[in-house]
């Protein structure tokens, strides 16, 4: 087949199919932008940690100022390329209310970003010291993302979160949508393969390890058969709550109890009570209260135990 045959029916199926970017119309976000925008924002929440040269401390102003202004840029332009395709009345003017808004919770946003953190340090004995947590830890990455994109959820924005929940999601194999509600100090051990959906919440102080799924049990369709959005469908995750490696937790009306351990390769899909211990013995899951013994030594906010 020659290159013009190929030609020609790549130009059939773009007008029968789709699926090409608003010719002639709306402009939308580019992956390699918003790639560049995720990194920015890592930038700017661990200064000095991700430059290619060693940044000394009276520089950090003039650092902050670049960086501010270069993500204020860049989130303006994306966010109008975004309410133009929502069809907003007032694209350019509430992209540049958003982008004012957005950065202005940076402070906020890194407050609670080092619980993560902290979480990670005092969670994982092979942590050597914080500086190795922010540098090498995948978890600080995509929990980071998620956060800073639930901003954008939250505000309305479309497209935007997804797209830099995915970039998170590229690099480090742990897939959270920016929808999800997550409390402090939340530590997501190796993190490969770890789900998260648009519903979930998750309390304070809740370790995850790789492969672990907070999904759907099924999807409500409507009288055309097509799924129903905006409808509870993820599990809720009390505080102070170990989930081991490759358990499945799956519905939006299981709630699992605060202080209590979900065993590796669970498949739960109802609710447990708080304090509680779930495993298979053999092929039968077992759900008991912990026993005294089993305590965790300490709950504190710098999850030590």
């Amino acid at each position: 087949m020659s290159h013009d045959a190929i030609k020609a029916a790549l130009l059939a199926s773009y007008e029968a199919d789709g699926g090409i970017n608003h010719v002639d119309g709306v402009n939308l976000p580019s992956q390699e932008s918003v790639n560049t925008l995720a990194r920015d924002v890592m930038h700017l929440l661990f200064p000095g940690y991700f430059e290619e040269r060693g940044v000394a401390k009276k520089d950090v102003p003039a650092l902050v100022t670049r960086l501010l202004g270069g993500l204020d840029q860049r989130l303006n332009a994306e966010f109008e390329k975004c309410l133009r395709f929502a069809k907003h009345a007032d694209p350019a003017g509430q992209a540049r209310t958003l982008s004012t808004e957005v950065l202005g919770r940076f402070p906020e946003l890194r407050k609670l970003i080092q619980t993560d953190v902290t979480a990670a340090y005092h969670g994982d004995p092979a942590a050597r010291s914080i500086e190795e947590i922010i540098l090498a830890y995948p978890c600080v990455l995509v929990i980071s993302l998620q956060r800073f994109a639930h901003v954008l959820y939250q505000l309305g924005v479309p497209l935007l979160p997804r797209m830099i929940t995915e970039y998170g999601h590229e690099r480090t194999g742990a897939d959270l949508h920016p929808g999800a509600e997550i409390g402090t100090h939340f530590f997501i051990d190796h993190g490969t393969g770890v789900v998260i959906g648009e519903t979930a919440r998750i309390g304070n102080h809740v370790k995850l390890y790789q492969g672990v799924t907070l999904g759907a049990k099924s999807f409500e369709v409507d009288t055309a058969g097509n799924p129903v959005k905006g409808v509870k469908r993820h599990p809720d995750i009390g505080e102070n709550v170990t989930i081991y490696a490759h358990a499945t937790i799956l519905g939006g009306d299981t709630q699992i109890g605060a202080h209590s351990v979900i065993g590796g390769n669970v498949w739960l899909l109802e609710s447990i009570p708080p304090n509680s211990i779930t495993y298979y013995k053999g092929d039968d899951l077992v759900i008991r209260q912990r026993k005294k013994k089993e305590d965790l030594v300490a709950e504190a906010p710098d999850w030590v135990i």
